[in-house]
């Protein structure tokens, strides 16, 4: 903004674009938004739904807001509008082009070369021509009135002798000890020279290395200018010297020769005496003109300056007459305090002058204080306006959900007593045949678990406790569709966790978080920090989480997809499709059995389906030695859920190349059973109670633990918590999958130790992961309490362990060999077939 007058109204209008914005925002983005960012729309298989309503104005808020409102209007362009007008350029002393400087050096040399050989050409003669030549009287009358015309004419034309040769420089008026400044000469050179070439030649320079040069040129130019000055001004004091003498010769020559025969010789002694008289008038004349010049200039310029200080005294005659203003209307104030005050008024002491001096000063700060300080009221009261407004929004928000949380209260007391009803009768064995009234109970209870939710009775639906929808937001069943005991515990189990869920948007904290920091990196690339990493653990919002993951993957895989040509997953496919493949064949028996629990895996045409058999067949054709295992298909179909497929490939690469150790996805397996035993030792390090308690009954948890490391929790775990070792797992690596792993054992530690054998402890580690549900919980144990948890430790028992696999595996091929060559020598164990025979 260009005045303040044109700031308070900027101010203003951004206030009321706020305004419409906040308003205009739906109440789902209200309740996690603190600064409009807005978020990106989830990719892949994964919609994003955000339901919501639209909170009405205050009628009575828009009223004051305008009532408020400062009334001002732009005297300029502001905004968007100042924005896009270039930018103004600066004014340079250095705006000029060396190479038209140089050239008009050097021209204007030349040209006063030039006038000077004609001068002396056309006025002295050399010494032929005076050897040759022999002047006549008339010659020397038409030299006389020529001198005379030249005399004449020198006034008004001394000043001009040196700029008719195109020279920059007046060297007849300025001394030789001042320079000209560089804005003049600049702009006399521009006016000579309006078709040479722009001043955009000097800005397109390297900078203020390229001025400070070309100021050290033209300061050697300007000291070769002030030499060649006074080269000119000795040469034209040499020149007039030479031209006296030149006249004076010929004068006697001329007297002595014509007009002098017969005179006398003393009155010839007088006319020399007067012709030197003449002649040192005529140098007294010359010295007048040039001190007349001087002079005139000197006036020039004392008129300029008595302008400067007539417009400098007649703005301190309007400051004088301002403050006398306010020393009259001080002055009235300090006679009506000494009226009011006339009993403690003494004498007026020598040191009110200086302190009124002070007290206006003072005043005059706090008339422009206050001022402000009135603007900044006004905004800041519709600042505090809207935010009450938004307060008041909040709120009723709040209120709503009370009244509905109390609502829920009160049914789940009336499911409650029911379920003491149940439990008392199953407490009591009935012997008669007949029913009784808790029976009743026990059938009205059933029906009310397992009957589904109807729109006939729209009022009571809020107050039935099975307010489940048939898939989560990740498109997982909620509820089997067969095996009714499962049904309830799977609607028991959905049930808590939606009022886990119901509990956790209660606070927004985590989300004004997310939506704080991608507000911070709007406008530069996102890096690796602490901040990022705590917001990751705690979870990433749903709405973000397909533009983090994709994040996330390219900054492990960058160094693949750089060394890779444009369209190589496009290429990897095509090959796939076209020739040959035998990973294929197993790929397409998998597919159905991936997430048949996911709707959008569930049957041949789901869009899933497609999606997953062209990332496998593409990442199969780039790794002819892995192909296709077990275990690949539902790392991209949970991938795929929020990430294109390209960007699906790409994080299988992740987990596959640069994630896990080799061999991990092989036939054998090698770094899968690695990590076990891995897992094995931290186990005994972090929780030694339950890592004895399994070895004391000997129970081979590895055996459930397997699973979770090949396919990162999928189908071990609820979907809620599966997704947020997810964010992890893709920002941390693979360090992640081990503190999980015994974040869920430490989770169910007190209930695993008091199972007493290894039966009920196995069965009870079989399903015991799909009990938990408190994501925050598990969260917190797994970063928190496991640490200190250092990586250099799990490479270095990886490779550890590595070795001793190793040995294992060739002591068991030693030992198949030679089972082999001694079934080969014995007759009785030739009918001995091995599995892997078999299968064969």
């Amino acid at each position: 903004a260009a005045t303040r007058q044109d700031m308070t109204y900027w101010l203003q209008e951004l206030q009321q674009k706020r305004w419409e914005y906040c308003n205009n925002l739906d109440a789902a983005k209200r309740d996690s938004r603190t600064s409009p960012t807005p978020s990106d729309f989830s990719k892949g298989l994964v919609a994003k739904d955000n339901p919501g309503n639209n909170l009405s104005q205050n009628a009575s808020a828009e009223r004051a807001r305008n009532i408020l409102a400062v009334e001002t209007s732009p005297t300029d362009l502001v905004g968007e509008q100042a924005a896009s007008q270039p930018a103004p350029v600066q004014p340079s002393a250095i705006n000029f082009s060396l190479k038209q400087w140089s050239t008009e050096i050097k021209n204007s040399m030349s040209s006063l070369r030039k006038g000077n050989n004609e001068n002396r050409k056309s006025i002295f003669y050399t010494t032929e021509e005076w050897e040759l030549l022999d002047p006549t009287p008339k010659d020397l009358e038409d030299s006389m009135a020529l001198e005379e015309k030249r005399k004449h004419l020198a006034e008004g034309s001394k000043g001009r002798r040196l700029t008719s040769s195109a020279f920059p420089f007046d060297f007849g008026r300025i001394p030789h000890k001042t320079r000209r400044p560089l804005k003049d000469m600049i702009g006399s050179s521009k006016n000579r020279n309006s078709s040479d070439s722009s001043p955009t030649e000097w800005y397109s320079g390297n900078g203020n290395k390229l001025v400070s040069e070309l100021q050290l040129k033209y300061q050697s130019q300007q000291e070769e200018l002030e030499k060649l000055k006074k080269d000119l001004l000795s040469q034209k004091e040499l020149v007039r010297l030479l031209q006296q003498t030149v006249r004076s010769s010929q004068y006697d020559k001329y007297f002595a020769s014509r007009l002098c025969e017969g005179v006398p010789k003393d009155k010839l002694e007088l006319l020399h005496q007067k012709d030197d008289q003449i002649l040192g008038l005529n140098n007294q004349l010359e010295k007048l003109n040039l001190e007349k010049d001087s002079l005139q200039q000197e006036v020039k310029n004392l008129k300029c300056k008595v302008g400067e200080l007539n417009e400098r005294l007649g703005m301190l005659m309007e400051t004088i007459q301002a403050k006398d203003e306010v020393i009259m209307k001080l002055s009235r104030q300090l006679s009506e305090c000494e009226d009011n005050t006339s009993s403690q008024s003494g004498a007026v002491n020598s040191s009110m002058a200086s302190c009124t001096n002070k007290e206006l000063q003072e005043l005059d700060r706090l008339k422009d204080n206050l001022q402000g300080y009135k603007t900044q009221n006004k905004f800041l009261n519709k600042e505090i306006l809207e935010l009450s407004v938004l307060r008041r929004n909040a709120e009723a928000r709040e209120r709503e959900w009370q009244a509905k949380y109390t609502s829920l209260e009160a049914k789940l007391c009336q499911i409650e007593s029911k379920y003491l009803i149940l439990l008392q009768e199953m407490k009591t064995p009935v012997c008669s045949e007949e029913q009784s009234p808790a029976r009743e109970v026990i059938t009205q209870l059933l029906e009310d678990a397992l009957k589904a939710e109807t729109s006939e009775q729209p009022e009571q639906a809020f107050f039935k406790p099975h307010l489940v929808s048939e898939y989560d937001i990740y498109g997982f069943q909620t509820v089997p569709e067969d095996d009714d005991e499962e049904k309830l515990v799977a609607k028991s189990r959905a049930l808590d966790l939606r009022s886990l869920s119901l509990s956790e948007n209660r606070e927004i904290s985590t989300g004004v978080k997310w939506e704080n920091y991608l507000a911070s990196t709007m406008n530069r690339e996102m890096m690796r920090c602490v901040e990022l990493k705590n917001l990751i653990r705690s979870g990433i919002p749903h709405e973000h989480r397909s533009k983090m993951w994709k994040w996330c993957v390219n900054l492990h895989v960058k160094k693949f997809k750089d060394s890779t040509v444009p369209g190589y997953f496009q290429t990897l496919l095509q090959n796939a499709l076209e020739k040959q493949n035998p990973a294929s064949k197993q790929i397409e028996l998998d597919l159905l059995r991936t997430l048949p629990n996911n709707k959008h895996y569930s049957s041949p045409t789901s869009e899933g389906i497609q999606k997953l058999r062209n990332v496998l067949l593409a990442f199969s054709w780039r790794n002819p030695d892995i192909g296709y295992c077990q275990g690949l298909n539902r790392l991209v179909a949970i991938a795929l859920l929020y990430l294109e497929q390209e960007d699906a490939f790409w994080c299988l690469v992740t987990i596959v190349e640069v994630f896990m150790p080799r061999d991990y996805y092989t036939k054998t397996l090698l770094g899968s059973q690695v990590d076990q035993r891995v897992f094995k030792d931290l186990m005994s390090e972090k929780l030694p109670r339950l890592h004895a308690h399994f070895e004391q009954y000997k129970v081979d948890y590895t055996l459930i633990t397997f699973n979770w490391f090949l396919v990162v929790f999928v189908d071990s775990v609820v979907s809620d918590i599966l997704f947020k070792i997810w964010d992890s797992f893709l920002y941390e690596g693979p360090k992640v999958i081990f503190r999980f792993a015994l974040a869920l054992f430490k989770y169910k530690e007190e209930e695993i130790l008091k199972l007493q054998d290894s039966m009920s402890i196995f069965k009870y580690l079989r399903y015991f992961t799909r009990t938990i549900l408190d994501a925050r919980k598990l969260t917190g144990i797994a970063f928190g309490d496991l640490n200190p948890f250092p990586l250099r430790q799990i490479r270095n028992r990886r490779t550890y362990h590595l070795e001793k696999v190793r040995l294992e595996l060739t002591e068991l091929e030693a030992i198949r060999e030679d089972f082999l060559r001694e079934r080969e020598t014995c007759v009785e164990k030739r009918d001995l077939i091995s599995d892997d025979e078999e299968d064969s």
